[in-house]
């Protein structure tokens, strides 16, 4: 019995970076927002008050288990593709169709770190204080550019590993109904 009893649990691609770093970071921050959720809902619920301050907290970490999410799923080739309409084509074109996904992977990752470098830099020029907290902004902006550079990393590793391929990609195919 060689098959994988679960089918929706996938190998992780040969990667030079382990994708466990940021499976354990994900998770980290996932753990991180379930305990400031239930201690919010617990104190609400025991005192009537809420933590307002850490929805700060929470919106920074859902943005970090987003680009960390994104980085997981472009190393191991599970972006979301129409499969459906690229298993159709022959191989050259499917391969030039996988080489232009990940190009415009990188070119909107890239647009991130553009901006969201400007961004943080606006608010460190600017000294701009989340309102909660009072803590400096560039703080949990500072994500945004930094995690979209380690997708653009797991963006050229894919394309590096599409471009060697000899074969087809094997990607779940979705049949109509």
């Amino acid at each position: 019995m060689t098959e994988n009893p679960d089918p929706f649990v996938t190998k992780d691609p040969p990667v030079r970076v382990p994708l466990t770093f940021e499976k354990v970071l994900a998770a980290a921050a996932m753990a991180a927002l379930c305990l400031i959720t239930l201690g919010n809902v617990i104190a609400r619920y025991l005192t009537n008050y809420s933590f307002a301050f850490t929805e700060e907290f929470s919106i920074a970490l859902m943005v970090v288990v987003t680009l960390l999410g994104a980085g997981i799923a472009t190393a191991a080739d599970r972006q979301i593709r129409i499969v459906f309409f690229t298993s159709l084509l022959p191989r050259t074109a499917e391969k030039i169709a996988e080489v232009i996904a990940s190009l415009a992977t990188m070119a909107m990752f890239g647009l991130l770190v553009w901006l969201g470098a400007r961004l943080v830099w606006d608010e460190y020029r600017f000294e701009v204080t989340s309102p909660g907290l009072g803590e400096p902004q560039w703080i949990y902006t500072a994500a945004l550019p930094l995690l979209s550079l380690a997708v653009i990393a797991r963006a050229i590793g894919h394309l590096i590993r599409v471009l060697r391929a000899k074969r087809r990609p094997s990607h779940d195919l979705i049949e109509p109904l």
